[in-house]
């Protein structure tokens, strides 16, 4: 493959993006930009273990083929190949839908991104360094992509996670795993030529919708691995006349794609409050204040509903019902609501019983429509308001500008009671204290490795001279 010519403008996006991505160190981005890196992680790995009894975690968990020092399906003792183990955790990472959201690409970067370089550490030793810089390139890579691409049409089409992430993760790992320059360019295009991901799910009641991101993770590692053999793809990939963009967009791409210009987009990534679609979020929250000033839900005659147009045109968001399974109603804009106001929580527990009288009464009093100054303000901001109109002619109103991000101190806590019940109290403060001092770690097989409830086959413990003590792979 050309090197390319040293005019930006004569080289294709997908080399312009490889060439910036394999020269990303840690040291450029402020502690703050690290912190946020840390944190996802943390997130992503208190989802998958939450979430690992889930039917499709079980179902993903099953087809992951065994063999010997292969990568770590969380939560297990399992050992499989790099795209089997990615395509398990990445599953479970999305089992709850409370993943990570980047809304200006309407996308769950994380889920994708953290699966792939845990199963790349275990099979080539990369610093922590390494490890978090190459996260931040995965974010920032599949987020401009996603950026430029979607349009709320498109999304009620494709999948945005399955048609970007892979080519976030695939630049991701090939920083990781310092490829050159001609190898990271085709494992982008490879990654290109496996966006997938159909939205037919939120009405045909299907669970296929966890999956996508497995198949994301484990098509980026196929194209990572392929472009380390000597494969070569179409370097004009994104923009070419039968490229992403022109498949997709029915556009061609915007030459502008450009990687950290600012600031970085991971810092534009929130983590879920609550277990349900990104577009549910603010509603629930605002939902959850007027379920305060509530006596009695019984008293509801009425519930409005407004969102940005984004959320009411996403599949599955402005669903009434009949609810077939708990997804359907994460999904459900009026169902989160009406599960907030009935219960006057905001929990997994919303969702355990969809056939619950009292909340599908308050859904069939629903209506949720557009508002034009939310729709302006998207996605810089995805604000909400939802109106409670009582028995007694009284009104609830409650707004919020946009949505209220789950605190670091959410995340570590949840974090903690999840990991807990798989590998124990102990085991799971190690990992926390491994993914916060991964910066300086030499080996990050040690996080994978912790992820297991017998990290003992892998690893043994050994005390520093401060009398701390560490975990070391064996």
């Amino acid at each position: 493959m050309s090197t390319g010519s040293t005019d930006p403008s004569k080289i294709s996006l997908a080399r312009q993006l490889a060439r910036t991505s394999l020269a990303v160190e840690l040291g450029r981005f402020d502690p703050d930009v690290v912190a946020k890196a840390r944190i996802c992680l943390l997130d992503f790995l208190s989802c998958a273990f939450e979430a690992r009894h889930h039917p499709w975690s079980r179902q993903a968990i099953g087809i992951a083929r065994e063999t010997e020092n292969g990568a770590t399906v969380i939560g297990t003792n399992k050992l499989s190949t790099p795209g089997d183990a990615a395509f398990a955790n990445a599953t479970m990472g999305h089992g709850l839908v409370r993943e990570d959201m980047h809304a200006a690409s309407i996308c769950h970067h994380g889920v994708v991104l953290w699966p792939t370089l845990l199963a790349l550490s275990e099979r080539t030793r990369l610093p922590g360094a390494t490890f978090l810089a190459a996260a931040i390139v995965g974010y920032e890579a599949g987020a401009q992509i996603g950026r430029a691409l979607f349009t709320a049409d498109l999304a009620r089409l494709y999948r945005p996670t399955g048609l970007v992430a892979p080519l976030g993760a695939a630049l991701a790992g090939s920083r990781a795993l310092g490829l050159s320059e001609d190898a990271a360019t085709s494992a982008v295009s490879i990654a290109a030529n496996t966006s997938s991901g159909l939205n037919e799910w939120p009405r045909g009641g299907g669970s296929e919708m966890y999956f996508h991101p497995g198949f994301a993770a484990r098509n980026a590692i196929a194209a990572i691995e392929l472009a380390e053999a000597g494969a070569c793809a179409s370097e004009t990939i994104i923009e070419g006349g039968a490229g992403l963009f022109a498949a997709y967009r029915r556009q061609p791409a915007p030459a502008d794609i450009r990687l950290f210009a600012g600031r970085p987009e991971i810092m534009m990534v929130y983590n879920k409050p609550a277990p349900a679609c990104n577009f549910a979020q603010t509603a629930a929250q605002a939902a959850l204040r007027a379920a305060r000033e509530l006596d009695k839900p019984g008293e509801i005659e009425a519930v409005s509903i407004r969102v940005p147009e984004a959320a009411a045109r996403y599949p599955g968001c402005d669903s009434k019902g009949p609810f077939r399974n708990a997804l359907q109603a994460k999904m459900s804009i009026p169902f989160s609501v009406a599960a907030v106001l009935a219960r006057g929580v905001l929990e997994e527990g919303n969702y355990a019983q969809i056939d619950d009288p009292n909340i599908l009464r308050l859904v069939d009093r629903t209506e949720l429509r557009s508002e034009a100054m939310f729709t302006a303000a998207f996605p810089a901001n995805q604000g909400a308001e939802v109106r409670v109109r009582l028995q007694n002619g009284n009104t609830i109103h409650q707004r919020l500008d946009n949505v209220i991000a789950a605190t670091p101190r959410e995340i570590r806590g949840r974090f903690r009671q999840a990991a807990a019940e798989v590998i124990g109290d102990e085991p799971a403060r190690h990992l926390e204290e491994a993914v916060d001092n991964c910066a300086s770690l030499s080996d990050c097989r040690v996080i994978a490795a912790l992820c297991r409830p017998d990290p003992k086959q892998a690893m043994t413990s050994v005390r520093t001279s401060s009398g701390r003590q560490q975990w070391i792979v064996q």
